[in-house]
């Protein structure tokens, strides 16, 4: 089991490399929400996220329908606030509007994010006429994302290895 666990290790670390070599310059910090470069808007940051997903894959442009999007709706949430470093329901909304073209709920979105805070996942302040949530637990957080990521990725491969049984025989 050790064995596994030191080679998924390097698997995101060469994710990581690869994913980041374009944008070395500009070091951003997922779970603490740090920036070099303090004053860009966040949505600039999603979009730059957006494009590097679009660059990496061989095809013009990468779509999420809203199933794919509520099926992953937790990890989703974790990462617009590790983004945002504190937000709001209504933030988040947009975001997903924005990021992914999703027009979800308040309804689908909000049980979400109680079901985090319950859970201590996620740090819920109380402002005037909000709540602005941020991550309570970052360990959490990565092993909630490494996971999914890892299962989205052997299930991608899966389908890839299939695909060749596809083609007619000669």
């Amino acid at each position: 089991m050790r064995e596994e666990k030191q080679h998924t290790e390097s698997v995101f670390d060469e994710l990581s490399k690869a994913s980041t070599a374009s944008t070395r310059s500009e070091s951003y910090d997922l779970l603490t929400a740090t920036f070099e470069d303090e004053g860009r808007p966040i949505e600039h940051e999603l979009d730059e996220l957006m494009a590097q997903v679009n660059d990496s894959l061989p095809v013009d442009d990468i779509q999420f329908d809203e199933a794919i999007i509520k099926e992953n709706l937790e990890e989703i949430l974790l990462m617009l606030i590790a983004l945002h470093g504190e937000t709001h329901g209504k933030e988040i909304l947009s975001d997903l509007t924005h990021l992914f073209d999703a027009q979800l709920s308040p309804g689908t979105v909000y049980p979400g994010l109680h079901k985090l805070e319950e859970e201590d996942v996620l740090s819920m302040h109380a402002k005037v006429r909000t709540k602005e949530y941020s991550i309570a637990d970052t360990a959490f957080v990565r092993a909630t994302i490494e996971q999914t990521m890892l299962q989205h990725l052997a299930f991608g491969l899966l389908l890839y290895a299939f695909l060749p049984r596809l083609e007619p025989a000669p």
